[in-house]
């Protein structure tokens, strides 16, 4: 073939620019040549207890299921109930049409907090939630982060004023599923040995510095004593709790407090680098942990199934910039998975339908 000093010029400039190619598009295809396929559908029904849904209604419901079909998801539990009337309208939508496909968990309003009656008339809406149909209830990260009281202050996870919810919870025989904070990673320096870097790179507005709005070890040590201060009400610490990253500390803090159990949602990929050490953690804490995933996407549950069930070795993450390692099955023995999929999100849960499950 003729080399033309246009074509010349062009190949010089291709190669030059594989070069420079930033850190942001390197992303190799892997050559190792091993057995292993995706898994498409869980092995058992699953729970997904970590879902958020604003719209529920009869034709969104409809095309959820016929997913929910594909996969084996049983029931998707929405975390993003609201209060009042909203919630009332969404498990309305829910029992006229999937009854016993979803649940619903009730959100808490914190505007107000500092005023004398706040405590006892959010305690009583949450009740009134209930009897229209909330499973639970979900607290979102911004307690801690951004919620402030009457006079402006940063509200603490532990605040005694919001006691009466917590008390309330117990009461109701109901769970509380609870995000605290975000990765440690977002309130470390944003250097070549931060993990995330690649994640704040491409999100700059999850960068934290050290105190903003408070150290990321004071709001997990607030989590920490609402925990033990109510040992009667059931919590769920989603993202297992940010400690998937260090499994011998999560375990100290599972022993300390038996009424917290933990999600996986959002955090398979720490999981998955280390599947000797998980797969001791899921067989020793059975009991306590919960399949979550934290967002719906159809396409991306495989790979939750394939770290749980499978022994795969060396397979990908689905979002580069949330991990660009690979991940290995934890292969969890089937009494495992069933508990992890469905039979701990039973044992929490009030009201769930057990004839969808077949060991039920």
């Amino acid at each position: 073939m003729k080399i033309t000093y246009s074509l010349f010029l062009t190949l010089i400039s291709t190669a030059l620019s594989a070069q420079d190619m930033s850190f942001e598009e390197y992303n190799p295809t892997s050559t190792l040549v091993v057995e292993g396929e995706e898994v498409p559908r869980a092995k058992f029904p699953f729970i997904d207890v970590h879902s958020h849904q604003r719209d529920m209604s009869a034709s969104t419901l409809k095309e959820m299921v016929a997913d929910m079909d594909r996969i084996n998801e049983a029931v998707m539990v929405n975390l993003s109930g609201g209060s009042g009337n909203g919630l009332k309208s969404m498990v309305e939508s829910i029992n006229a049409n999937y009854p016993n496909r979803f649940a619903v968990f009730a959100n808490v309003d914190f505007d107000g907090v500092g005023k004398t009656d706040w405590g006892a008339k959010a305690a009583q809406q949450l009740e009134e939630d209930v009897k229209a149909g909330a499973k639970g209830l979900k607290i979102y990260k911004s307690l801690g982060l951004r919620y402030k009281d009457t006079n402006g202050n940063r509200l603490a996870i532990d605040d005694p004023r919001l006691d009466p919810i917590w008390a309330k919870c117990a009461e109701l025989g109901i769970p509380v599923l609870i995000h605290a904070a975000d990765p440690k990673s977002f309130w470390d320096p944003m250097d070549s040995k931060n993990e995330r870097w690649l994640e704040l790179k491409t999100r700059p507005r999850r960068k934290r510095s050290d105190d903003d709005p408070a150290p990321w070890q004071q709001i997990i040590d607030e989590q920490h004593r609402m925990f033990k201060k109510h040992p009667k009400t059931k919590f769920i610490n989603a993202h297992m709790g940010w400690y998937a990253n260090n499994l011998g500390k999560l375990s100290e803090l599972m022993d300390e407090m038996p009424n917290m159990s933990v999600g996986i949602g959002a955090i398979i990929a720490e999981l998955g680098r280390q599947p000797k050490t998980a797969r001791a953690f899921f067989i020793k804490y059975q009991d306590r942990i919960l399949f979550g995933k934290d967002s719906w996407n159809p396409a991306e549950f495989p790979t939750y199934f394939r770290v749980l069930e499978s022994d795969d070795e060396y397979f990908p993450y689905y979002k580069k910039y949330h991990a660009f390692w690979a991940m290995y099955g934890l292969d969890l023995p089937d009494d495992v998975l069933r508990k992890v999929y469905y039979k701990n999100a039973l044992k929490l849960i009030p009201g769930l339908d057990r004839s969808l499950f077949p060991e039920e």
